[in-house]
């Protein structure tokens, strides 16, 4: 089947980076895509928990999720919105960052909500409390399709190692990670991350990504590294989408999963051990 990831550069605002994704998604669908991608935040890149406050939605509210979900019932296809900033009904106020499986029916097939939080000092001048404005999912999330099973993950997940070999070992044949990936931390990890996941999971790792300096309304920037990937089962990258916005279209053969997995039986070698 051939998957087609998005690659945006999302402001924060939401009506804006709906209809660019709007445009892009049928630009992957015309050229073939079966199953398209979108990234991490993909409504609303930001900080400003006062903005996000009056822009956000909640999921039955949100009109990305609803527009998103139209478009992939009219193009028939499946479509995951690699996540989504909503607002929730937590008493202290923190938003879900959530990825949505839609079917083409239109209909949401499954969702994942972000479990590792980006709390990082990447320097002296550059630091992350993600989890000062939202709060972590508790659950790994498999979707069964017709054409594969799905591992749901996002963006700062591809660290832990641990939660994709449970999806694999559930029997996830594509391991998603939509990201917002930072600039710093992608140049140095994001493509070496990505094959590790893939090679010792035996699994197609599908990354639509964030790309570009964004936006925003207080007039700090926040910079992304782009480079949307799509990495097969023995460790080979089949398509990079560089740093420009835009459809990255890939050709993926399921079947790969079973004979890596063959080839190298590592998923039920796992032992017990004591120690340290």
């Amino acid at each position: 089947m051939k998957v087609g990831l998005i690659q945006l550069c999302s402001s924060d605002r939401p009506d804006e980076n709906l209809a660019a994704t709007r445009t892009l998604v049928r630009q992957a669908a015309e050229r073939g895509a079966a199953f398209v991608l979108t990234p991490e935040v993909t409504n609303c890149v930001s900080s400003d928990r006062a903005h996000q406050e009056g822009v956000l939605r909640t999921e039955a509210e949100d009109p990305t999720l609803e527009d998103l979900s139209a478009e992939a019932k009219a193009l028939g296809i499946w479509l995951l919105i690699g996540s989504l900033a909503l607002k929730t009904t937590d008493a202290d106020g923190r938003f879900a960052n959530r990825s949505f499986l839609i079917d083409p029916h239109g209909n949401v097939f499954a969702r994942y909500d972000k479990i590792h939080m980006f709390d990082v000092n990447v320097s002296e001048t550059e630091q992350y409390r993600e989890s000062s404005g939202y709060r972590p999912g508790a659950r790994a999330v498999l979707a069964t399709t017709p054409f594969a099973k799905i591992g749901m993950t996002v963006c700062y997940d591809i660290r832990f190692p641990q939660l994709y070999r449970r999806l694999a070992q559930a029997g996830a044949e594509i391991l998603t990670v939509p990201a917002a990936f930072n600039d710093t931390t992608g140049a140095a990890h994001w493509e070496s991350l990505l094959r590790a996941r893939a090679i010792e999971n035996g699994a197609f790792v599908l990354a639509p990504a964030q790309s570009g300096s964004h936006a925003t309304q207080n007039g700090r920037s926040r910079r992304t590294w782009g480079h949307s990937m799509v990495v097969a089962p023995w460790g080979e990258v089949l398509a990079d989408g560089g740093t420009d916005v835009g459809v990255v279209l890939a050709d993926i053969d399921i079947g790969q999963v079973a004979r890596a997995r063959q080839r190298v039986p590592s998923l039920t070698h796992d032992r017990d051990f004591e120690g340290p």
